[in-house]
């Protein structure tokens, strides 16, 4: 049985950001990196924790569209930061659950704002508290009205 398409995104979207902190921390070729996600985590067990069923296609657009549109999404970013931040000073995970949303916001017109800014604070709420969910929601809902 596959998860519901919603259930898939989100999925999606959670192990795209885990890829990106991967390839952050390691350096992994995104071919390396997508390949790995496909063979081992994607719908498997790991470490008893299971991975969900993900949409594939949609991950890997994810991963490979943050990739190639890095400069572009961290200038967005940059922008919507505080004066006198600076990517480097945001955590690790908090800047690729920015990147992963900015590009939906700016590649994926076929997910409607709203959806794509839920679904990355509800990320956010897997590794922090409420008020790193609140910033994410701020800075997405600011790259969203300048996207879009």
């Amino acid at each position: 049985m596959t998860a519901p398409r919603s259930h898939a995104r989100s999925a999606a979207r959670l192990a795209a950001v885990q890829a990106l902190y991967q390839q952050q921390m390691e350096g992994t070729a995104i071919a390396k990196l997508l390949n790995e996600f496909h063979q081992h985590r994607l719908g498997m067990e790991v470490d008893d924790e299971l991975y969900a069923d993900a949409e594939v296609d949609f991950f890997d657009d994810i991963v490979s569209g943050v990739n190639a549109r890095r400069d572009e999404i961290d200038g967005l970013l940059v922008a919507k930061l505080a004066d006198g931040w600076t990517l480097a000073r945001l955590d690790r995970t908090m800047l690729q659950i920015l990147r992963c949303g900015a590009y939906e916001l700016i590649a994926r017109a076929d997910v409607p704002k709203p959806a794509a800014i839920n679904e990355y604070v509800d990320v956010a709420k897997a590794f922090f508290d409420d008020r790193e969910a609140k910033f994410v929601n701020g800075i997405l809902d600011a790259v969203g009205k300048e996207a879009r």
